[in-house]
């Protein structure tokens, strides 16, 4: 008995040490059918999601930069304007209109007029304040060193400065490309020469430039269109430029996509109410409102860039609208109320140096 036992025994201890192998499987064509369906079902919303956050991101983006250049735009406009001794109004006889008609500002079919004013505009160390040396700015040096001698002086020249609202369709402008293109706001400055006080001519400017500045026109005799002497500040609507051919130097582009969707204005007299009702004396000491068509300037097909003037107080509120939606797509999208948000406005109101002449 013990001998089977042990038989037994012995016969089944190599079964336990060495068991037979299992056959290994892989996956089948249904499990994975199954599994690419289920991380389709899964990765599919997470994309979306994260091609929506992006979207959502460079809207927010292009929005964020529409209003900064609005407000850069703007900012800039004021200061300029600060210095401003004659603003322009939209007067038939004496304002934007009668200087349109005589030709004495760059005009086309392209551009409106917006914004027109005269400015006081300091040249710093520009003419000689030693009446023994040759009077001429090619005497001054281009940067006087602290504790020198002081050996010119500051003066002030006359700038005739006008903003635009242009409307071509050249292509660098007008990105992405599609029709119709945004608008821009540009800046024209025909600005006066240097007068030389101490000419035995009266009116006599320089006809020399300053060394290091052959290409700026503020030291020789000033933009061809300049008029001087024959233009006083004191009648602002004769002889204003020498005008046509002499508009030579291109606008510089202060902004663009500026909105150019029809867009109404709001309210019959929004700028006789933001001036505070400004009104004409009479000689027998009544008072009679300035009409809403002439404190307004404006291009009447979009009202996105309009300034609203002030001439006898000389202050002038100037109103810009964006269109940030334009930076994304090749078509312009009318403003409504659901997409407000991606057409920014600013406005900035400023009252210049003061009186004709000063």
């Amino acid at each position: 008995m013990k001998s089977l036992l042990r038989l037994l025994l012995k016969n089944q201890h190599p079964q336990n040490r060495y068991p037979q192998a299992q056959t290994e499987k892989g996956m089948t064509l249904i499990e994975l059918l199954i599994g690419t369906v289920m991380a389709f079902l899964i990765i599919t919303p997470m994309l979306a999601f994260v091609v929506d956050m992006l979207n959502t991101d460079r809207r927010e983006q292009v929005k964020t930069n529409t209003e900064q250049d609005i407000q850069a735009a703007v900012d800039f406009i004021a200061q300029d304007l600060s210095q401003a001794i004659h603003i322009y109004d939209n007067n038939t006889t004496t304002g934007i209109p009668a200087l349109i008609e005589g030709q004495f500002i760059p005009t086309g079919a392209d551009r409106t007029p917006i914004l027109v004013f005269w400015k006081r505009q300091i040249i710093r160390s520009a003419i000689p304040a030693d009446n023994t040396v040759t009077p001429q700015p090619s005497d001054c040096p281009t940067d006087p060193q602290p504790g020198q001698p002081r050996v010119c002086d500051d003066t002030y020249v006359l700038s005739l400065v006008a903003y635009y609202q242009i409307t071509d369709n050249l292509p660098i402008w007008c990105q992405p490309s599609g029709l119709p293109c945004p608008t821009r706001i540009a800046r024209y400055q025909i600005q006066d020469g240097l007068e030389n006080k101490k000419s035995l001519t009266t009116g006599q400017l320089y006809t020399q430039f300053r060394a290091g500045q052959t290409r700026h026109r503020a030291y020789n005799a000033g933009n061809p269109a300049t008029n001087a002497p024959a233009f006083d500040i004191t009648r602002p609507e004769q002889n204003v430029t020498r005008g046509g051919a002499n508009f030579d130097e291109p606008p510089e582009v202060l902004v663009n996509y500026i909105d150019h969707t029809p867009k109404p204005l709001s309210g019959g007299n929004e700028c006789a109410n933001a001036l505070g009702n400004p009104a004409v004396t009479s000689a027998g000491g009544g008072s009679t409102p300035i009409g809403e068509g002439t404190l307004k300037i404006t291009d009447p097909d979009t009202n996105s860039f309009y300034a609203c003037v002030d001439t006898s107080r000389n202050i002038a509120r100037v109103t810009i609208r964006g269109n940030s939606l334009r930076r994304l797509q090749n078509s312009n999208v009318p403003s409504s109320p659901e997409n407000s948000a991606f057409f920014p406005t600013a406005s900035v109101q400023v009252q210049g140096l003061g009186a004709r002449g000063r």
